[in-house]
């Protein structure tokens, strides 16, 4: 069976920004069960050269909407950085949600040789399938983890299954 770059990609990316969601509201709940403030929950950062959750959820969303952007050759769609609140970011994630189940298999007819460009890196190229291979997944999976990480660090009660969430079993028969 061959799986399209839209079966890999869109699937993929909107279980993740959902299950995103559903931490990042576990974490709000935890934060105000044990009396922290809404701001304090989104500057934490892992580390002081790090990124703090809010940026965190901004880079994921920015990756999932780039991502099939970038592999159908069309310019994605733009969220300003302007959220300072949980319901912001959770409004955040279900704009990319309700923009990724707008894309069809069509646009991604040439993602495998389709040459993406990233703003920081100038005069460059990469391949679509290696930019879904080397970067593009490996970094939205790494702004996730994090965003994971940060509200664990803070004692939110968080397990795997809150990140993988959901998997499509079968019945062995």
């Amino acid at each position: 069976m061959s799986v399209s770059y839209f079966d890999f990609i869109i699937p993929v990316l909107t279980k993740n920004l959902t299950n995103l969601k559903a931490i990042l509201e576990k974490g709000a709940q935890h934060a105000t069960d044990v009396s922290m403030s809404e701001a304090d929950l989104l500057s934490r950062a892992l580390a002081p050269d790090m990124f703090p959750l809010l940026k965190q959820i901004q880079v994921a969303t920015d990756n999932a909407k780039a991502i099939p952007a970038r592999l159908a050759g069309i310019e994605p769609i733009t969220l300003p950085d302007t959220e300072h609140s949980v319901a912001e970011l959770s409004a955040r994630i279900d704009t990319v949600l309700a923009h990724l189940a707008t894309y069809t298999p069509e646009h991604f007819a040439k993602a495998a040789t389709i040459k993406v460009t990233m703003p920081y890196y100038p005069g460059q190229y990469m391949l679509g399938h290696d930019y879904v291979a080397e970067f593009a997944l490996a970094n939205f999976f790494f702004h996730l983890n994090m965003s994971y990480a940060i509200l664990r660090s803070l004692g939110t009660p968080l397990g795997k299954g809150d990140y993988i969430g959901g998997m499509s079993m079968h019945p062995l028969v």
